[in-house]
């Protein structure tokens, strides 16, 4: 099982505010989408929550609460990530889409990153994305966009291997 990490991140790791995205940016909406589709994802419980029409569709949603209770419909809830990853053995590619702490948990497990570095501060944000130590990762590829009418700030999508060496 591949483990991966996706996020768009501010200059300063900021990945929320409010429980909101930093920012709307189409592309990386549809690259999100594009990448994890046919997949599974995992969340934490706030996370899930924040999503505007619940369970994303077209792939299997797999929420981390201690609300033994919690009832999401379209989603798998698990008490913590080793017992949703007993559940996930068989799976090619997994991916962790939030929030803070499901990242930070999950960082030092993860075998890629997708991420979504845009070229704006965000001073209001409450959430971040643990810092990552370059030295830990290879990048596979870079592709950068510039801002325009529907991106208010340029944007880089960034995939990243764990460096084994």
């Amino acid at each position: 099982m591949t483990i991966s990490l996706i996020a768009a991140v501010g200059k300063n790791n900021e990945i929320g505010c409010g429980g909101n995205l930093l920012c709307h940016l189409p592309a990386d909406m549809k690259h999100f989408r594009d990448i994890t589709t046919g997949c599974t994802v995992v969340m934490g419980r706030k996370t899930f929550d924040s999503l505007p029409k619940g369970a994303l569709p077209n792939r299997r949603n797999i929420v981390i609460s201690r609300q033994l209770n919690l009832k999401s419909v379209g989603a798998e809830v698990y008490p913590s990530l080793d017992k949703a990853f007993l559940q996930l053995l068989n799976d090619e590619e997994i991916f962790i889409i939030g929030g803070a702490q499901i990242y930070e948990q999950t960082l030092p497990l993860a075998d890629k990153l997708y991420l979504t570095k845009i070229q704006a501060a965000f001073p209001a944000a409450d959430v971040f994305f643990p810092p990552i130590n370059p030295k830990d990762w290879l990048v596979l590829s870079r592709e950068t966009h510039p801002a325009d009418e529907k991106h208010p700030y340029s944007f880089t999508f960034v995939e990243l291997k764990r460096n084994t060496i």
